[in-house]
């Protein structure tokens, strides 16, 4: 997911540079969104794992 949004990221900035400024812009978008919903499920997940004392990264 991260690498989603960094993707989109750098693609946005090279379409920038070579004058696509539509394709920037739709680039730029999809990289925030990605970055916010990233963040948000980070977030969720955080609370969840201080609700029930599981640490995330233990398989079941």
């Amino acid at each position: 997911m991260v690498r989603a949004a960094i993707s989109f990221f750098i693609i946005a900035l090279v379409a920038y540079f070579l004058g696509a400024n539509s394709i920037a812009g739709v680039s730029i978008e999809v990289g925030k969104i990605l970055l916010i919903v990233f963040l948000v499920l980070s977030v969720i997940s955080f609370l969840v794992a201080a609700v029930t004392g599981k640490n995330p990264r233990q398989l079941p």
